[in-house]
């Protein structure tokens, strides 16, 4: 073999051993982190997985002490209810809060971004359909999408202080 094609060899070579190393760090990093931040929990219904980060757990003790807690858990108010947009969601939502939480870029009052309160309120009314009667100022037909927790703010996650 020629010095110049034994070169080239080992060339590719080493890009191939450093790549499949990058890769391996990357993944393992990828994995630790998934691990460490209890990732899996977040794929699952169960609401202590919101209270993983501490900013969440006083959203989840007032959750505990509200008049939906015995039948409505947070991915049955803060998720759409078909599989692919809840999970859709999840990842949207894990990806800002992963980010903020890591670069400790949150507010001290945490607020819903508007395509959140959209969920929100869908989820209101899938729930409460039959309970929603034009009769009593709940369905004007206006062109404002209607916003219950203007009205109802302490029904999730009870009285605000």
């Amino acid at each position: 073999m020629s010095q110049e094609r034994l070169r080239t060899a080992r060339g590719r070579e080493g890009f191939w051993l450093l790549l499949m190393v990058g890769l391996g760090v990357g993944a393992g990093s990828a994995g630790y982190t998934f691990y460490y931040a209890r990732g899996a929990s977040y794929l699952s219904n169960d609401p202590r997985a919101c209270a993983n980060c501490h900013v969440m757990q006083q959203h989840y003790d007032d959750w505990q002490k509200s008049s939906h807690h015995a039948v409505a858990t947070c991915n049955d108010c803060h998720t759409p209810h078909d599989f692919l947009g809840k999970y859709l969601t999840k990842m949207e939502n894990g990806y800002h809060h992963s980010k903020t939480f890591t670069l400790q870029n949150f507010p001290d009052v945490i607020r819903i971004r508007e395509k959140n309160a959209r969920i929100l309120r869908e989820s209101c009314l899938h729930c409460h359909a039959a309970l929603i009667d034009q009769r009593v100022g709940h369905g004007d037909g206006g062109a404002e999408p209607m916003d219950c927790v203007r009205c109802h703010a302490d029904v999730g996650h009870g009285a605000r202080k």
